[in-house]
């Protein structure tokens, strides 16, 4: 099989977190697995081997420095919405539709629909 994937990709986004068990227990609830803790960091991964880095320390409030993609906006904002998660209203783009996600540390962030082309 020919493989068309591009043969690179994100390997880590970081966060600095105030408290490391309840940002890693945040980020888990919306999908995330650990791959490995400490009481300094927390290595979650995402969707094609991604890993979200949670550092210990303190945090910047403001838009985070990535923002995230899922299959269904929709279906997505409504169970986060249900699950009372800080989320705003879908905004409707020409090339994504998305809303922002808030964090416990203040973190803004954006929430896209998939534009994927192919397998990843």
């Amino acid at each position: 099989m020919d493989d068309q994937r591009p043969p690179i990709w994100i390997g880590h986004a970081a966060l600095t977190v105030s408290d490391l068990g309840a940002a890693s227990s945040f980020w888990m609830s919306l999908g995330m697995r650990e791959v490995g803790s400490n009481e300094k960091v927390t290595v979650l991964e995402l969707r094609g081997g991604t890993h979200l880095v949670l550092l210990a320390g303190s945090p910047t409030a403001g838009a985070a420095p990535f923002d995230l993609m899922v299959e269904d906006l929709d279906a997505t904002h409504a169970d986060w919405t249900a699950a009372g998660l800080d989320v705003s209203s879908i905004e409707r783009g020409d090339i994504h539709d998305s809303f922002v996600l808030r964090d416990p540390d203040g973190y803004e962030v954006t929430v896209n629909s998939s534009h994927v082309m192919g397998p990843v």
